[in-house]
């Protein structure tokens, strides 16, 4: 079966016309006078191949990924070898100019191969339905083999209300730090980001579009990760950060092909990549017909897939808590393979009643969604005042608070790195209704 191709680009003219001439195993069906009629004949489903020879230097990390979501894998041919090495780590198989016919029929069909197998084990996730999570980007087989990074990618989440979750993600980072750990802390809310504000960093740089910027262009590696990653040294010890959006209407800038790239970028640097999400779970692919449109919660919804430990953080008391039953049913919907570890915050006296730690057990019992809570966070307004006054963490500014206490044995202590099962049950749901 002869494999459809579509091709830009008339400085090879020679090659493309091979291609035409062989009559075998690639057929031409549309030769396009730019890269966006391109990518609209892929978009339509004309062809499972592209052949680019003029314009490789506007492809992305975004546009592979979602042309190979469509099933389409994108040949690109250049005889500069940096140029080589960005089209293969943005997912793109690069090939010379000079090229046989013969030469690139075969390239051609090896690349159709490797999207194929790679289609196979996409997850049809809700962050981008038209991109791949990438964990497995095409490479030369050399490359395959590299080592990969082992950092723990940590995620925290919370429904809307302010449960704390940028507080929780900032004392996690800070805490790992202290236990000799190298960490990267990334600010991925594209609604409120605010872990710069919290650590008193007069940051204008938005450190994570950055680095989705040079993701995006197939130029982010360890050095450059590290060079737009600002440093926040503590007495406990140091740890790096991705600031966010310094505004939210840049929220276009963090694109979820380029988040994951950062992710993966960011595990070979550190132990633990902390990153602080958005609220929102909604998947808003509906609201647009244009499938190369950038999604707000894309990087939330990528940051919760490539998680290794998502906790799930709600404030202990009246609205928080219901919410946050709410929520984990909304976090199973999304991200289905998720085993979140529930952390209640804010627990008080004045919000819960007597015995406020007991009386949050036997409501979850009976509410909750069928799995247990982790870790319950205490209520200590002084000293969170005082850190958010000081821009500090809570081991400098409060180290024998309860809180800070409570946030180390969450982190740090072996007996609490056990992983829940995430229950698929509702009910609470209805109760709630009630």
């Amino acid at each position: 079966m002869s494999i459809p191709v579509v091709t830009v680009g008339s400085a090879q003219e020679a090659v493309v016309g091979g291609l035409e001439r062989l009559h075998g195993p690639v057929t031409v069906v549309r030769r396009c006078s730019e890269l966006a009629e391109l990518i609209a004949a892929c978009q339509s489903g004309l062809a499972v191949a592209a052949v680019i020879s003029e314009g490789c230097e506007e492809l992305t990390t975004t546009m592979v990924d979602r042309l190979g979501a469509v099933g389409v894998s994108i040949i690109a041919l250049t005889d500069d070898p940096v140029e080589a090495k960005r089209l293969s780590a943005i997912g793109a198989m690069p090939a010379l100019t000079g090229i046989e016919a013969t030469d690139l029929a075969a390239t051609i069909s090896e690349a159709v191969g490797r999207g194929s197998r790679r289609s196979l084990a996409r997850d049809a996730g809700f962050s981008d339905p038209g991109a791949d999570l990438r964990l497995t980007p095409v490479s030369d087989p050399v490359d395959e083999e590299a080592p990969k990074g082992e950092g723990q990618v940590l995620a925290v989440w919370g429904p809307i209300g302010a449960p704390g979750r940028t507080f929780l993600a900032v004392n996690i980072a800070a805490e790992l730090a202290a236990d000799g750990k190298s960490v990267i802390l990334v600010d991925a809310d594209t609604y409120g980001a605010s872990v710069s504000a919290m650590l008193g960093l007069l940051d204008e740089s938005a450190g994570l579009a950055q680095a989705c910027r040079l993701a995006d262009q197939g130029l982010l590696d360890v050095e450059a990760l590290t060079a737009v990653a600002i440093p926040v040294f503590t007495k406990g010890g140091t740890f790096r950060v991705l600031t966010g959006t310094t505004r939210a209407d840049r929220w276009t800038e963090l694109r979820a092909g380029a988040v994951s790239s950062v992710l993966e970028a960011a595990r070979q640097l550190a132990d633990h990549v902390v990153v602080d999400t958005g609220f929102c779970l909604e998947s808003d692919e509906e609201l647009s017909f244009d499938t190369l449109a950038p999604r707000r919660n894309a990087a939330a919804l990528r940051s919760l897939e490539l998680a290794d430990v998502v906790f799930a953080i709600g404030a202990a008391d009246a609205i928080g808590v219901p919410r946050l039953v709410r929520g984990l049913a909304e976090l199973e919907a999304a991200v289905p393979e998720v085993s979140p570890r529930v952390v209640l915050n804010k627990v008080k006296r004045a919000a819960v009643g007597h015995s406020p730690r007991q009386q949050l057990d036997d409501a979850w019992v009976r509410y909750g969604p069928g799995v247990g809570v982790d870790a319950y966070l205490p209520a200590d307004p002084v000293a969170c005042d005082a850190a958010l006054l000081s821009g500090s963490v809570l081991l400098e500014i409060a180290p024998d608070s309860p809180l800070r206490t409570a946030i180390a044995a969450l982190v740090c202590a072996p007996v609490h790195q056990k992983r829940h099962s995430f229950g698929r049950s509702i009910r609470a749901l209805h109760l709630l209704k009630r």
